[in-house]
């Protein structure tokens, strides 16, 4: 049985600090246009699910300023993200796909680049510290890339968004780069850094698990377009879709 976050019946009040994100977004990426809007409450993630080329990722990059949108916006605790606002001023961390690592950069390193927006040179090593600390990295610190595991990658691309300070958290198929084998139990770690992040987190994933495990609440995309919405359990009580249908019995890809 999939581990589940219990579902809530309404959003709690905003922590203080914590902005909601909302995007009311089109893009068009190749011949797809992905279009969508939602709102994600602080301490509560969404999973957005679906097919290969639905425009997940593409969605997620666009609210992180990573791809122009066509229309709409993106707002983050009532400001709204113009065109003119570059991924760096955001205030948007994201964990991609693949991790995006600096090759040539120690575990340190990697962490101390996202402290500069608010340290000098000198002072980001220093308060990269308590990061490397936190996702117990220390033992790890003096490392390349090239010598993690996919978990400790992980670790590290998660530390290094969080380092930032970041207002809303992005995961992009966290759990794609690793193995099998290990991927339950860094499901669960991952699991609890999100919770203790406690912003707005939008986690893009094909696995129901990972959304059980990671989300409250499922935006379902197909072909560019929102097709159901809601928890994990109200979808399979009435599956929207052929696609959802063979999603929880497992049979989709």
């Amino acid at each position: 049985m999939m581990p589940a976050r219990p579902p809530s019946t309404s959003p709690p009040p905003q922590p203080a600090g914590r902005p909601a994100l909302h995007a009311d977004v089109t893009v068009v990426r190749g011949e797809t246009r992905i279009s969508a809007e939602f709102e994600v409450v602080p301490g509560h993630p969404l999973a957005i699910i679906g097919p290969n080329g639905a425009g997940k990722s593409s969605l997620l990059a666009a609210i992180a300023g990573l791809v122009p949108l066509e229309s709409g916006r993106v707002a983050v605790g009532g400001r709204v993200l113009h065109r003119g606002v570059p991924p760096e001023r955001r205030r948007i961390g994201v964990v991609f796909q693949d991790y995006v690592l600096f090759p040539n950069l120690t575990v340190r390193d990697n962490v101390a680049f996202a402290t500069r927006m608010r340290h000098s040179r000198a002072n980001a090593r220093a308060a990269a510290e308590p990061w490397l600390e936190r996702y117990g990295l220390v033992a790890l610190a003096d490392r390349l890339p090239a010598e993690l595991s996919g978990g400790q990658a992980q670790r590290v691309a998660l530390a290094r968004a969080l380092a930032a300070e970041p207002e809303v958290l992005l995961l992009d198929e966290p759990m794609s780069a690793l193995d099998v084998e290990v991927r339950a139990d860094m499901r669960a770690e991952l699991a609890t850094h999100v919770r203790e992040f406690g912003g707005a987190t939008v986690l893009v994933t094909h696995s129901p698990a990972d959304a059980a495990a990671l989300a409250d609440s499922v935006l379902v995309l197909e072909s560019g377009r929102v097709t159901q919405r809601g928890t994990l359990d109200e979808l399979r009580a009435a599956p929207a879709t052929p696609y959802v249908e063979r999603m929880l019995s497992g049979s989709a890809e």
